[in-house]
């Protein structure tokens, strides 16, 4: 009850300040952001950081693979696998990133 009491506070804190502020600051704080976002340091960190985790993703799946071996459900086991197929295509992701 604590936490969600919290939460509603920070909600209601977060709306006046932000109605407060109003449209103009709203605008520059989108302009901030999508300027953050185009920049080419911030695309290589989250590209690599992407492929990292693809790759600790690929050897977790694996090592799983691995120990549980054909004792995963088959529906669990199409679903791994039209999941792999879906993601090996060079469409780019929601970060204008290429999936490789």
């Amino acid at each position: 009850m604590r936490y969600r009491l919290t939460f509603v506070a920070g909600l209601a804190l977060g709306y006046v300040l932000g109605t407060r502020a109003g449209r103009e600051r709203y605008e520059q704080l989108k302009k901030s952001a999508r300027e953050i976002s185009q920049n080419p340091a911030v695309r290589n960190t989250v590209e690599s950081a992407t492929q990292q985790g693809r790759e600790v993703a690929g050897k977790a799946f694996h090592s799983v693979s691995d120990k549980v071996g054909e004792k995963m459900p088959d529906s669990v086991a199409e679903r791994v696998r039209s999941l792999r197929q879906r993601g090996q295509g060079d469409a780019e992701d929601d970060w204008g990133t290429s999936n490789t």
